[in-house]
């Protein structure tokens, strides 16, 4: 999955269930949180599909159980 992608899919995902949504640029990474979750991503283009799953359920608390899957 494309880079763009998971941030927008966070994004939406956040919006919709009315979760306060923040990026920061760092220096090798960017910070995302959602609510009070915040975690990092690394600046490749791509993903594969397993970090996917790791690097979305890591916002299970804030968005809900297996989120991404619906």
């Amino acid at each position: 999955m494309k880079r763009k992608a998971m941030i927008k899919k966070l994004q939406l995902e956040a919006k919709r269930r009315g979760r306060e949504f923040e990026i920061k640029e760092l220096t090798r990474h960017t910070a995302i949180r959602i609510g009070t979750e915040a975690h990092t991503l690394g600046r490749h283009n791509e993903f594969d599909e397993t970090t996917v799953r790791q690097f979305f359920a890591q916002y299970q608390s804030e968005l809900g159980k297996g989120w991404w899957r619906k």
